[in-house]
């Protein structure tokens, strides 16, 4: 139940958050809010990228306005586990939610991010 609690909650710095190094997590900021238990990392994350992948989805079948809204949600589960490329790409849908061009960053951000998590979950 931790690991949900971690994985939604908007983190207490979220304009803060820089990714290490060229990773699509930033794993420092990870460490931190799981208070480094490895464990925890690899649950958080496959929670997110299961997340992420399912708002990917519902994205694409709704309107404007709820598509805006399910961009708000995975900013803030972005951030929560240090995924910045991804709350960076779903802060612009959230902000213009009608540009179809600025789903495909997000799709980007998304598969580059679970991509990360299955390396990290071997």
């Amino acid at each position: 139940m931790a690991a949900l609690k971690i994985a939604f909650e908007i983190p207490d710095n979220p304009g803060n958050s820089i990714p290490s190094g060229k990773n699509p997590i930033d794993l420092a900021h990870l460490y931190r809010q799981t208070m480094g238990d490895k464990m925890l990392e690899i649950e958080v994350l496959t929670l997110f990228a299961r997340q992420a992948r399912q708002a990917m989805a519902q994205m694409a079948e709704r309107d404007a306005e709820a598509r805006g809204q399910e961009a708000h949600r995975l900013k803030g589960a972005a951030l929560a586990v240090g995924a910045v490329a991804v709350a960076e790409a779903a802060a612009a849908i959230e902000k213009c939610p009608e540009d179809a061009g600025l789903q495909s960053a997000l799709a980007a951000a998304v598969l580059e991010a679970e991509l990360f998590v299955l390396k990290l979950c071997r």
